[in-house]
């Protein structure tokens, strides 16, 4: 079992202009906002917010991106892959 210190985590800020630029990159030159909105469950307007780093991207979004594009959610946060997990042997 695991006791808390009662300290907080700190806070991790996210650069939202970095993350929509890494979003409007995996959408490419040929899709258009719609249709990837569409593909991964929010508007068309939402989507521009998310590109323009005007909205936080939620779970559920981030989730559906990383899924429909082959991309980590450390990825799409950070620009970041994590180190690969290695197994126990």
């Amino acid at each position: 079992m695991t006791r808390s210190t009662g300290k907080r985590p700190s806070k991790v800020r996210i650069d939202l202009q970095a993350v929509g630029k890494r979003i409007r990159e995996l959408r490419g030159f040929y899709v258009s906002q719609a249709e990837f909105a569409d593909k991964i469950g929010v508007t068309q307007s939402y989507l521009s917010a998310l590109e323009r780093g005007l909205k936080e991207p939620g779970a559920t979004v981030l989730i559906a991106i990383s899924q429909e594009f082959g991309k980590t959610v450390d990825w799409l946060l950070t620009g970041e892959m994590p180190p690969p997990n290695k197994s126990r042997g």
